[in-house]
């Protein structure tokens, strides 16, 4: 019975027993983080300098009324 209990640890025990159990997996798996996003910030900021002019945030009379002169 006490095996069973030690075994459902949750969601953070897992994570720790996967992840951070040992220290050169811990490493990688922050390497392997930080390298993502950076990877992900070169694609975002490509895609703002392709797309500038065409985003939401780059029309200034967007949901204004033409004003009647």
């Amino acid at each position: 019975m006490e095996s069973a209990s030690r075994r459902s640890g949750g969601v953070w025990e897992g994570f720790y027993r996967v992840i951070m159990r040992r220290t050169p997996v811990y490493v990688t798996f922050v390497v392997v983080g930080a390298f993502l996003d950076a990877v992900d910030h070169g694609i975002r900021s490509l895609w703002e300098h392709v797309n500038a002019g065409k985003r939401y945030e780059d029309i200034s009379v967007l949901g204004q009324r033409p004003s009647e002169e």
